[in-house]
């Protein structure tokens, strides 16, 4: 069974604290209701040539996700990640939360796993790489670190069912967490139905700490083996 970790350890990911976005705060709206995310456009000024990615496969109990490590647009994140999956450090590990926002199109939310649970896999944080510097931004399909401020993140991660531009960085925002915004490294190319499966999985509602209680999986989903296409 997964160990909650204390409050402010389970601030990970998600939008802010409210529940609602606030008002002057658009609200976030699905992509097109396709089984699969759209791969990013590049930011290059030559778009004719796409950035380079790492495919990974994601063996969960319900199915496989694939996605696309941006290693061209967020090498550290992505190097993080690849380094997890090559040590074996996510097999048998799980997603254990489902945030699920209950406005706007349906699904709205995030599906959040990795190593919080194995302590002794951990690998020592990384630098941020902000949406705005990257230009990966938060969209339906998106894979992003979770944190608690820029710099701490580890191996623990979430994938979005709903576009959340609220998560991206924010230069012009006077709140510190808004203008660095999370880092997001890539995007699922195939399993979004797996995704949406995890997401769509019973809640227990007594787990969870403050306002994330009634977010964690009443029983999360193994992730088998995390593995670079082609290993």
């Amino acid at each position: 069974m997964i160990r909650m970790l204390t409050l402010a350890s389970a601030l990970l990911l998600a939008m802010p604290a409210a529940a609602q976005p606030a008002a002057d705060q658009p609200v976030p709206t699905p992509a097109a209701t396709a089984a699969q995310a759209t791969p990013q456009a590049p930011t290059a000024s030559d778009t004719s040539l796409a950035p380079q990615t790492e495919l990974v496969a994601i063996e969960t109990a319900l199915g496989t996700i694939t996605v696309a490590l941006e290693t061209e647009r967020a090498p550290v994140t992505s190097a993080n990640f690849l380094r997890y999956a090559a040590e074996e450090r996510f097999d048998g590990a799980e997603f254990y939360r489902a945030m699920r926002l209950d406005w706007g199109e349906q699904p709205n939310g995030l599906i959040q796993g990795g190593a919080q649970g194995y302590p002794d896999r951990v690998l020592p944080p990384i630098a941020h790489e902000p949406t705005d510097q990257t230009g990966i931004t938060h969209k339906r399909g998106t894979i992003s670190m979770a944190m608690l401020e820029p710099g701490s993140a580890t191996g623990d991660w979430s994938i979005l069912l709903s576009d959340m531009p609220g998560l991206d960085a924010d230069p012009a925002s006077e709140d510190p967490a808004r203008r660095a915004g999370y880092a997001a490294f890539g995007h699922v190319v195939d399993g979004m139905d797996v995704v949406e499966a995890i997401w769509n999985a019973p809640l227990d509602p007594d787990k969870g700490e403050g306002w994330m209680k009634g977010q964690m999986l009443a029983q999360p989903v193994k992730m088998i083996t995390v593995r670079k296409v082609g290993d």
